[in-house]
């Protein structure tokens, strides 16, 4: 059945994607009659119903992809289309302005409500904060975040209640109570409160709350990316929330996902006095401009450019010499190499715009992206468990060789 709201349907690119074709080919099949192209208000260009797209898949027409399960996942969370970053039908940057707590509560249940709110148990909170206590004191905030999980999951007894209803009360409690633990103020402080706290020296400027709190809506989903595709393995195996979360950390505990903004980060310290002098040094090296390009975006990340635009913003305190430098370096980089910056470089510019801890990017990340792996993990408790069985090829010795 499809929905006037496009729920169930596929845009060209993604039909494309799924049959292993070209998007020119997907108009060849509908002129053929194997597809039936549709048109939906706003929506720019076709889309086609899921199961026919998956029916098509499936004949020697279509050029098959077939992996097993993964290709075939299916979600109503996260859609990125033509430049724009979208939850459950929602511009990211518009809702971006709101709580995370409102935001996620949206993400998870497809309810958008103002002002929701969610309490930590001030004992759980300060368990975690005693135990974070006895962690080398230059340890990072992403081993924090691990470790806080681990403890508040053991006073969770219901914790294995997999039940919609239940799992966003988790989630809930799981945030508030996580960012209260890393923060150093009460355990009523909103998310974004209390990771500014964990995040801010005494002379960050506050307005950069703003700035947090959208760049924590911003980065709380981006589809089946790595860790959330190991979130969804986890919870095909009816694994708990805080065991789910536990597999997305393990996941982004890498210098390719989680971690990407540190070069970043790095490159931008050196950069500030002196931005071209900077990029010279980069270029002499031999080694690409971190903080540039994307892999499923094509001209614009609209994640950076809502956080560098807010960061341009006077009122709102950043250093103003840390945001000329980013400019100077965004547009020399994406004149040169016809390139555009990622949010690893907009995470990067922020946290040495308020002067905030080196790992502040990891830190956003790590905490937001709780956000939507609850919501994948919710989705896929609803699938067939145990349905990730992708057939490995054996490449080594064959028996009876010895």
């Amino acid at each position: 059945m499809t929905h006037a709201d496009g729920r169930n349907m596929l845009t060209t690119a993604q039909a494309a994607a799924r049959l292993g074709v070209k998007p020119e080919t997907v108009y060849a099949y509908v002129s053929r009659g194997l597809l039936t192209s549709t048109r939906l208000p706003g929506v720019r260009g076709s889309v086609f119903d899921v199961d026919e797209v998956e029916s098509l898949a499936g004949r020697d027409t279509a050029r098959r992809t077939d992996i097993g399960a993964v290709e075939r996942i299916r979600t109503r969370i996260t859609l990125i289309d033509d430049g724009h970053l979208y939850y459950r039908g929602r511009d990211a940057v518009e809702l971006s302005s709101r709580t995370l707590e409102s935001v996620a509560h949206f993400v998870w249940t497809g309810e958008l409500v103002d002002g929701t709110q969610y309490v930590a148990d001030p004992v759980v909170v300060q368990r975690c904060r005693d135990a974070l206590g006895l962690m080398a004191p230059d340890c990072r905030s992403i081993d924090r975040i691990r470790i806080a999980v681990d403890i508040a999951s053991t006073y969770r007894p219901m914790r294995f209640d997999t039940g919609s209803t239940s799992v966003v009360r988790e989630a809930g409690q799981l945030l508030v109570t996580v960012a209260a633990a890393l923060g150093r103020g009460s355990s009523e402080h909103s998310i974004a409160e209390s990771v500014w706290e964990a995040i801010t020296s005494d002379e960050s400027d506050p307005n950069g709350l703003v700035v947090l709190q959208a760049a924590l809506v911003l980065m709380a989903d981006h589809g089946l990316a790595a860790s959330t595709l190991g979130v969804r393995v986890a919870a095909s195996t009816r694994a708990n929330l805080y065991s789910i979360v536990s597999a997305g950390l393990g996941c982004i505990d890498g210098p390719l996902h989680g971690s990407a903004a540190d070069p970043v980060h790095r490159f931008l310290t050196t950069a500030v006095d002196d931005p071209i002098g900077a990029l010279a040094t980069q270029l002499r090296s031999g080694e690409r401009v971190p903080g540039f390009g994307h892999v499923i975006y094509t001209d614009r990340d609209p994640r950076a450019e809502e956080l560098l635009r807010l960061l341009r913003d006077p009122a709102l305190g950043a250093d103003p010499v840390v945001v000329a430098a980013a400019d100077v370096i965004i547009e020399e980089v994406s004149n040169r190499f016809d390139t555009f910056p990622n949010s690893d470089f907009a995470l990067a510019t922020f946290t040495l715009a308020y002067g905030l801890r080196a790992d502040t990017p990891e830190t956003v990340f790590a905490l937001a992206r709780i956000v939507g792996w609850t919501a994948h993990a919710l989705e896929e408790y609803d699938e067939a468990p145990l349905r990730f069985r992708v057939p490995g090829i054996y490449t080594g010795t064959r028996p009876g060789t010895y």
